[in-house]
């Protein structure tokens, strides 16, 4: 066993599996590198190389001594043109162009757009994106058979590409048939989180969590505009929010997406639930082993804004450059971390604790540390919450999180400053302080003379009934018993 040492950061990374990383060797070097998560993307593949790239993940665990979380992502509803008839045409700039709903292969003045849905939906006006936004239609008339647009940006459309429709909500479900199976599938693997796409309202979230069971954590991904518009309400419905840029930023203007991110991770983290920053953070290292300076700042804008993870997509899943990128962007947080306004920055979002004791503890744990000469804080949680709380708080110290359940482990791996550790559980006071020093020197997390925050809740095994906070001090005795 190769156990891994702390990370030296709080923010996570979460790295995207693909054809460049699924090999054993590969995940492990990703691990090695700065990964603290990885992203199965269930757009892509079969379920036979999805099970096996879980099987080498927890293999990984076992071998490092590490929780890894894993996210099985869903691809959700995909709204696509037909096909052409030669594969593509050629839409000039202000052209008139029907979409309808005859099957006959498209030409450049018309092509079939299968979704019935969609025809009593549209009025004039209204936008419809194709091929991410690379052409853009706007709706002169709709009826219940043909959507009458012109081409405010032209150019070539091929076969079956993507549809966007920023300006209205799709009455859709989040979850198709695909997703169904995927779900049954990722939750049969043991994932711990599972990433839902297409989220426009919160109702949508309500099938997954009934198909899930209880199973997992539930990520809903801020894609589309009218999610934003009740935002609040899925965070609530919600384990955590991933803010899905390179969507946002087809069916949004461009400029609009900084500050509707930045609003999105104050919100979630406001909540106390991880919000992950996903997509093109990255993008040059695909084809590059450097990234632009506008990537580096946008990274690092993520991780002074709070976020609890940091994403890498086609970076890791089909670049040249996997572990490169893995790398940097560990590079990239650590720098941050280390600047003197770091804390200052992560915390001008005013978390006010809710009355209630765990709140309070919890809000305590941040202001001990920052007064007196704390190493680490060290939580002992059955379900996590406990863990949950002190992140929300952005601590100055690493947290260390001792649990007796493997899931809430995993589950945590996401969270902002956590040391997931799976631990027999205590029934004693005495116990508790002893484990806890102990595990501290194990991690790596003090030193003799080093103090200790710890946090936890008596009875032990209550979940909670978070209500005690001690400061102890790692003596020689300790210290010789862990060296024996």
């Amino acid at each position: 066993m190769s156990k891994l040492q702390p990370r030296g950061r709080k923010v996570k990374i979460l790295a995207t599996i693909g054809p460049a990383s699924h090999d054993p060797e590969m995940l492990r070097r990703l691990l090695r590198a700065g990964a603290d998560a990885f992203r199965v993307n269930l757009s892509h593949g079969d379920h036979a190389g999805h099970a096996a790239v879980i099987h080498t993940i927890r293999s990984l665990e076992q071998e490092h001594a590490r929780p890894i979380a894993i996210l099985c992502d869903l691809q959700g509803p995909k709204l696509r043109v037909g096909r052409f008839v030669d594969g593509r045409a050629i839409l000039p700039h202000g052209s008139r162009f029907t979409l309808d709903r005859d099957p006959a292969p498209g030409t450049a003045q018309r092509v079939c757009l299968p979704h019935p849905e969609l025809f009593g939906l549209l009025h004039p006006g209204q936008r419809l994106l194709i091929n991410d936004g690379k052409i853009r239609l706007r709706v002169l008339s709709a009826t219940p058979d043909a959507i009458e647009c012109t081409a405010e940006v032209g150019g070539v459309i091929s076969d079956r590409k993507g549809v966007n429709v920023p300006d209205a909500e799709v009455p859709i479900p989040a979850l198709t048939d695909k997703d169904r199976r995927d779900l049954a599938f990722a939750i049969d693997q043991g994932a711990d989180w599972i990433g839902l796409s297409f989220v426009q309202r919160p109702e949508d979230l309500a099938e997954a969590r009934r198909l899930m069971g209880g199973r997992g954590f539930l990520c809903a991904k801020i894609e589309k505009p009218q999610a934003v518009q009740r935002l609040h309400e899925i965070i609530e419905l919600s384990d955590g929010i991933m803010v899905a840029r390179g969507d946002l930023g087809v069916e949004l203007n461009p400029e609009e997406v900084p500050p509707l991110q930045k609003k999105i991770v104050n919100a979630t983290r406001l909540s106390g639930k991880p919000v992950i920053v996903a997509t093109q953070m990255l993008e040059s290292m695909i084809e590059s082993p450097a990234p632009t300076r506008a990537e580096v700042s946008d990274v690092a804008n993520a991780v002074y804004d709070g976020a609890d993870v940091v994403m890498l997509s086609a970076e890791t899943a089909a670049g040249e450059w996997p572990e490169e990128a893995v790398l940097m962007m560990d590079a990239i947080a650590r720098q941050v971390e280390r600047d003197e306004a770091y804390r200052q920055r992560v915390r001008l979002l005013d978390t006010r604790p809710d009355p209630t004791t765990a709140d309070a503890l919890a809000h305590a744990c941040m202001t001990i540390a920052d007064t007196v000469n704390i190493t680490a804080i060290v939580v002992f949680t059955g379900s996590g919450s406990s863990a949950r709380r002190v992140a929300r708080e952005r601590p100055s110290v690493p947290m260390m999180v001792l649990t007796p359940s493997v899931t809430v482990a995993r589950r945590i791996a996401l969270l902002w400053g956590a040391h997931p550790v799976t631990t027999r559980d205590i029934g004693s006071f005495e116990e508790m302080i002893a484990k806890g020093k102990r595990m501290a020197l194990r991690h790596g997390f003090g030193a003799k003379g080093s103090k200790l925050l710890v946090l936890a809740g008596v009875p032990f095994g209550m979940p909670g009934a978070t209500n005690l906070l001690h400061v102890v001090t790692l003596t020689g005795e300790e210290l010789a018993e862990h060296e024996r």
